[in-house]
């Protein structure tokens, strides 16, 4: 069964920093793209980071860069999203997508095939 799970949230004060985490199973990960997207309350999907199944090429959303940083470890089948200098505008639940075709904007969720359940991240004091 192929299955990606998400972890590592939880609640953070602003400026902290936090490491999320994806364990794919069921998948040879080098043969996809990886994609981290969040979903605040009230508001839609917006892709946050994406790396390349060759790994050369990464995206990330304006509001993130600098600050978020995507990564992978194919030999251990896991993605992972560091984030550094958290505001409370990062609060959302917090998804990793895999898609097995070459991905071109990396940030629109219809490029991806298989999806986590989440992982929630609260950035408050």
């Amino acid at each position: 069964q192929v299955q990606l799970v998400e972890s590592g949230g939880g609640l953070v004060q602003p400026g902290g920093s936090l490491r999320l985490s994806c364990a794919a199973s069921g998948f040879t990960l080098g043969y996809y793209a990886i994609g981290w997207f969040r979903q605040g309350p009230g508001k839609k999907r917006e892709g946050v980071s994406s790396l390349s199944s060759s790994g050369a090429t990464t995206s990330y959303l304006d509001s993130v860069k600098g600050r978020f940083a995507i990564s992978r470890d194919n030999a251990r089948s896991m993605a992972y999203l560091e984030m550094n200098s958290l505001t409370p505008a990062d609060t959302a639940v917090y998804y990793c997508a895999l898609s097995r075709g070459w991905i071109v904007n990396g940030l629109e969720a219809y490029e991806y095939e298989y999806w986590g359940q989440g992982t929630q991240v609260t950035v408050s004091s």
